[in-house]
């Protein structure tokens, strides 16, 4: 009887300590896991290190040339309608835009031009699919939420979140509802 009594002690030790070796695992996983946002003064110094880098001068360098501040102009006309998500009327330019040196599987990108300004879509594969049947000239509406800056493109990069041709979606982005992407 004492063996038994003695084993089943020495089980629920086992177990209990188990339990609570995991359990201090969990806390200090979830502790690494949730960041606190940074400051304000922690974004300036990490902005500032990364325009140090040969990326960042090269960003800068083309953020004070004629083709940057012709795309900054740019997001100026259209920056308006990203926060209500609201509807752009463009015309298509260019369906079949690849940039030099790109791989034939890589991006596909969506030239359009909205209130006279020139912009560009990026887009997987899969995705671009049911926006092959565009054509040059075709009018559709267009809406983004945001657009992105980059010294090795031309235009500006609107996101591709919604596009419909003569009230027919041919693509719209489902987000996630975890993360917003």
């Amino acid at each position: 009887m004492k063996k038994i009594l003695f084993t089943l002690f020495l089980v629920a030790v086992v177990v209990s300590s188990v339990v609570v070796a995991n359990n201090d695992t969990k806390k200090e996983t979830s502790k690494k896991a949730i960041q606190k946002p940074l400051t304000a003064e922690e974004m300036k110094a990490a902005r500032k290190k990364w325009e140090a880098t040969p990326d960042g001068i090269a960003y800068k360098k083309w953020e004070n040339a004629p083709e940057g501040k012709k795309v900054n102009a740019s997001y100026e006309k259209v920056k308006k309608h990203f926060k209500d998500f609201r509807d752009m009327e463009a015309v298509v330019t260019s369906v079949t835009f690849q940039r030099e040196n790109a791989q034939s599987g890589g991006p596909k990108w969506l030239i359009l031009e909205i209130e006279g300004e020139t912009y560009m879509m990026q887009f997987i594969p899969k995705e671009f699919e049911p926006l092959k049947s565009l054509k040059v000239n075709d009018k559709i509406l267009v809406r983004s939420r945001s657009a992105g800056f980059s010294h090795n493109h031309p235009y500006l990069i609107l996101s591709g979140d919604y596009i419909a041709k003569d009230n027919k979606v041919l693509f719209k982005r489902v987000f996630n509802k975890n993360n917003h992407c």
